[in-house]
This record gives structure tokens, sequence and C-alpha cells, in this order.
């Protein structure tokens, strides 16, 4: 579970994989502090994503955990999810924003150059993602991601998310950038691993680690 108070230094967002059970994704929160968790529909027809999100959601917010939807407003709302992950043109992140920043959170990614970060933040969404869903398949991050963040992160107000690599030493690297958050996916949830186990891992590599924030 969750400590009352977050850490102050860089904290982790899941991803989840393809294929993965709602049990073995619920199993990762007993790991120690999670700041939030992504659901994409990974291929799920829209009746198979609700149903799988209506079994995650109430677990991961029990928790203290914020659930983001990754695509579908529609499903998001009905599972009373906490946000939204937008990756479409600024237009249609802004026409997102205005539509439901009142009622959830909405970030966004795909910006692969600083030029496409800047013309996205220009919308203010609640969080820029530099990485992609699935692609964590090296052990260490990609470096344009960590370039990006550590830019991003020195110069923008608005929070950034860092996807790690596919080793949880990758956290590191990461957290040296700066970044609010760090994405894990395959480091927990690859077959053969533990996610309390990788979680609670990933967590002491942090605190060990981790530069703090300035309050």
């Amino acid at each position: 579970m969750n400590e009352a108070t977050p850490p102050n230094r860089c904290r982790i967002v899941l991803i989840a994989p393809p294929l993965a059970t709602a049990e073995h994704i619920c199993a990762a929160f007993d790991g120690g502090d999670i700041a939030s968790l992504i659901l994409p529909d990974n291929g799920m027809d829209d009746a198979a994503f609700q149903a799988f999100a209506e079994e995650i959601v109430p677990v991961a917010q029990a928790a203290g955990i914020a659930v983001i939807i990754a695509g579908d407003s529609r499903i998001a709302g009905r599972v009373h999810a906490d946000g939204i992950h937008v990756e479409a043109s600024r237009q249609e992140l802004a026409e997102t924003i205005e539509r439901l920043s009142d009622k959830m959170m909405v970030g966004t990614g795909g910006a692969k150059t600083r030029d496409d970060a800047l013309d996205l933040g220009e919308e203010r969404p609640d969080y820029m993602f530099f990485g992609r869903f699935g692609y964590d398949n090296k052990p260490e991050p990609h470096p344009r991601n960590l370039s990006l963040g550590e830019w991003w992160a020195q110069m923008i107000q608005i929070p950034c998310i860092v996807m790690a690599g596919s080793e949880l030493a990758s956290v590191e690297a990461v957290a040296a950038t700066g970044a609010e958050f760090v994405a894990l996916s395959s480091a927990v949830f690859a077959d053969g691993l533990d996610p309390r186990a990788a979680v609670a891992a990933a967590n002491a590599l942090l605190d060990e680690t981790a530069p703090h924030f300035e309050d």
C-alpha cells in the first residue's frame, strides 16, 4: 500500500502490458509507493477492456493509485477512472482538455522532438509522457526519452513521465534526469516476475539513488 505522504522524489507509474491479467496487475499494488497506473486497451475490444478496467480501478484507487485510461474517454468515464491519456494532434488534445479537464486528468505523449513536446505543452496537459507503450524491451531506457525528459524537467513546470527499460535498475537513469515519474511495464510484469517484489525493489532503488525535489 502507498504511504500517506508520497516520497519527495521520482515516483513510479505502472503501464499494464498486453495479456496481463487483472490479478497480476493488482498484485503490484502491495509493493509500495505507486503514483498511478496507465491502462492501454492493448487490442481488447471495448467490452473486454471495460470489464478489465472495472476489475482494476477500485482496487488501485483503494491503494491510493490514480488510474489513467489510454485513449477512450467513454470507458474512462464508465469505470470512474482518474484520468485519460491522449496521443493525438494538438487540436485533438485541446478539445479533449476542454471537454474533460473539469472531470479528470488529461495527459499526453507521442512527442519525438522538443518542438513537438512544446507544441503539445501549450495546451497545458496534466503530464507529458516520453516513451511508447510496449517498447521497453531493452534493459536501458531509450536515450531520446532520457534526453527529452531531462530537458523538459529543467525547462517546463508540467510534470513528465519517462519510460524506463526492461531492467529495474533503469529507474536510476530516469530519476537522474529530474523527471517526476518513471514508467515501468515489462520490468514489473514480464513472465516469471513477482510484481509486488519488483515494485518494492524499484522503490528501494529510488529511495537510495533518486534526487529529492525542492519543496
